[in-house]
């Protein structure tokens, strides 16, 4: 028999005796009560949240050439070069602030700049000569220009992409699921963009088209999460009669839990890798999506499933209502 709970602990998860409730599961799965720090938790959210929008608003995001406009150039060196050596023969020629990386070679890099003055054919030579390393010479493959009013352009594009998607995944889990259900998962998602947006924001991270495409990775991540409780706590509303709806949550998250970290952790291992490993092209990428998943996780546990439990989950949410074909006191029986 397990030790019975002190008075200022939850006593959904025992017993009479001070047993914990299994409700048919093996006596070696203890269920964890989740929801006994569901409020602090909910508390934190918040307070990041207020200070996430704050930092965005006040000092706002430092957008990429993406967003801001620029020119990018496709060189080719003679011999294997690296991105620091071709970063410090720019800055050195006067040009600020370029962004290097490698086009499936060593030899093959793309570099991407703020906006130049003249022509694309005059930038081309300006380039070549600015990116020349010593005993290896540079060839300049092509030159892009990004006007700054098509950066904007992609900036509102991206917004109204990142919103479309919410949309959608609201309506595909209320289909799916509950209503409740989809209401929570939605705002989860919107903890997770809030909070990475707000890390940017405060550490003035630069946030180009590759930050952009880790949130939207982070949203498909944390909605995976949550359609995964979701499913089950359906399931065990389903199957377990005498619970109330707080057990029947702790027991859904409790089950589900082993199978969140294995995913959160996995994913996590490839993030670290790209982080230290994928040089300058990932590198903000695989930041984006390293504190996407820690907040994903979390907001999986505490967010949606919270804020159904908070709107009053229970149930009848979950069981079909078969309407009568017709009324027994109207039927006259011969």
């Amino acid at each position: 028999m397990t030790q019975k709970p002190n008075d200022d602990q939850s006593n959904d998860l025992y017993d009479d005796l001070g047993n914990n409730k299994q409700y048919g599961r093996p006596d070696d799965e203890k269920v964890i009560d989740f929801m006994k720090i569901a409020k602090p938790m909910a508390i934190i959210s918040i307070l990041l949240i207020i200070a996430s929008i704050f930092f965005v608003v006040t000092k706002g995001l430092n957008l990429g050439l993406d967003f801001t406009g620029g020119i990018s150039a496709e060189l080719n060196y003679s011999q294997p070069a690296t991105q620091a050596d071709v970063v410090k023969a720019l800055e050195a020629n006067g040009y600020a602030d370029p962004v290097v990386q490698t086009l499936g070679s060593e030899r093959d890099m793309l570099v991407r700049m703020p906006p130049q003055e003249g022509s694309v054919e005059n930038l081309a030579g300006q380039i070549q000569k600015a990116a020349t390393i010593p005993n290896n010479t540079v060839s300049v493959l092509k030159v892009d220009s990004v006007g700054s009013q098509l950066g904007n352009e992609l900036y509102v594009r991206s917004a109204g992409a990142v919103a479309l998607a919410m949309v959608l995944m609201l309506i595909y889990v209320t289909i799916r699921f509950e209503f409740k259900l989809a209401i929570g998962a939605v705002l989860s998602l919107f903890h997770d963009i809030i909070i990475i947006l707000g890390f940017f924001a405060f550490f003035q991270w630069p946030f180009d088209l590759t930050v952009l495409a880790a949130i939207l990775a982070i949203i498909g991540f944390s909605l995976n999460d949550n359609i995964v409780v979701s499913d089950r706590i359906r399931e065990n509303f389903r199957k377990i009669r005498e619970a109330t709806p707080r057990e029947i949550v702790n027991i859904s998250l409790t089950e589900t839990l082993r199978r969140t970290m294995h995913t959160s952790l996995t994913l996590m291992l490839v993030v670290v890798a790209m982080m230290f490993l994928g040089g300058d092209g990932l590198h903000w990428f695989s930041v984006a999506m390293f504190i996407g998943v820690v907040v994903g996780t979390y907001s999986s546990i505490y967010i949606g499933t919270t804020f159904a439990l908070w709107r009053g989950l229970n149930r009848q949410d979950f069981i079909v209502q078969i309407k009568p074909e017709f009324d027994e006191d109207e039927v006259e029986i011969p």
